[in-house]
């Protein structure tokens, strides 16, 4: 059994609807990550399962048991807020103790818990302090502290690490997996923020508009994304989308184009046949790592090439970022490159592009699911 069941979860705020039908499960010790655009239903999740909102239709089940009518401080589920939510009168050891001492637990067990916990996260030499006296990170750590010496069944965390400076929240990621690990707790994750997503979570739940969009792991919604949001919400930069259209005949059209030389995946056609897509214009999209820059006229395999013109350059340490727009095409369509060489690009310059067919996924305009699949 999951160690959390969301079951046709939905929530209407006055008349407006902010989530829709979520059916999620959790697993004991998996760290799940929620992520999505502002305003995706993402922490409105949180809040009903930590019992801070009511849900409007649906049930919540925690261990086999339906927590929905449960006041929050009887679901045994512990919250990291984006703010810490530090008492700022108390000092760390009085901050940690302070869960414990509203379960009247006597003073020598408080004690014993705030050492082990202020030993794990390496925070014993701030016990005396106050959080005003604390950096950032110093105070995240703390408010995990909080969470983490009740030993709940299950931790929330809302975008935790978002007011922390980037080389700080790269730390923190590294230190919450590894006090996950060590833990072998619950957790649900809240995020907005892509690369937490991908490198933190085993399951990753992509939000949008207060649905799910696809549930799977960090390597599934990126190499498979089930839909164009998924795609182009999903990395950084996102997957590139061109207009393409296959033929009656079979023919592959590129941006309005023929292309020649090209091999359609026989299971593709048989999709497309199935679906009424031939000889509609449907979304090709490629990862900006699996568009390349060519320097030689050789073609291989399934090579589709275009002419392009550069608009922006990003060095970013070993890799550039290349934006661009196709030149000389029906359609002028702006798309980035992910290159690992320089070359000496220039800005307004033109190139030569081509990625291979076999890398690219194909998407139903119209619904905007995949059709690959």
């Amino acid at each position: 059994m999951p160690k959390l069941q969301i079951k046709n979860i939905s929530k209407t705020f006055d008349s407006t609807k902010v989530l829709n039908d979520i059916n999620l499960n959790v697993s004991q010790g998996e760290f799940t990550v929620l992520v999505g655009p502002s305003g995706s239903g993402k922490s409105t999740i949180l809040r009903i399962i930590a019992g801070l909102e009511n849900a409007t239709s649906g049930e919540i089940e925690l261990n086999g048991k339906v927590i929905n009518n449960l006041q929050p401080k009887d679901r045994d589920i512990a919250m990291v807020f984006q703010n810490y939510a530090l008492y700022p009168h108390m000092n760390v050891y009085e901050n940690l103790a302070f869960p414990l001492r509203m379960r009247n637990l006597s003073s020598e067990t408080i004690k014993k818990s705030v050492y082990e916990t202020s030993e794990l996260l390496g925070i014993k030499h701030y016990l005396t302090k106050k959080p005003k006296e604390l950096s950032g990170g110093e105070r995240q750590r703390i408010a995990l502290g909080r969470a983490i010496i009740r030993k709940p069944q299950l931790f929330l965390m809302d975008e935790p690490l978002s007011n922390l400076d980037a080389k700080l929240r790269t730390q923190m990621r590294a230190e919450l997996l590894k006090l996950h690990k060590t833990l072998s707790t619950t957790v649900i994750y809240v995020t907005h923020d892509q690369i937490e997503a991908l490198t933190m979570g085993n399951k990753i739940v992509v939000l949008n508009h207060g649905m799910i969009q696809q549930i799977g792991s960090p390597s599934e919604v990126y190499h498979l994304p089930s839909n164009i949001f998924v795609g182009g919400f999903i990395g950084n930069p996102p997957m590139n989308f061109f207009n393409v259209k296959i033929t009656d005949d079979f023919k592959f059209l590129f941006l309005g184009e023929l292309v020649h030389e090209v091999k359609l995946n026989e299971k593709l056609l048989s999709k497309l046949k199935l679906s009424g897509l031939i000889n509609k214009t449907i979304a090709l999209g490629i990862r900006p790592e699996h568009i390349f820059i060519k320097h030689n006229s050789d073609k291989t395999p399934n090579e589709v090439s275009f002419n392009a013109r550069i608009e922006l350059l990003e060095m970013l340490g070993n890799e550039y970022l290349i934006y661009a727009s196709t030149i000389n095409k029906p359609e002028k369509v702006s798309f980035s490159i992910k290159a690992f060489e320089n070359k000496n690009y220039a800005h307004n310059s033109n190139i030569t592009v081509a990625f291979n067919l076999d890398k690219s996924l194909f998407f139903d305009k119209t619904s905007g699911k995949i059709i690959n699949t």
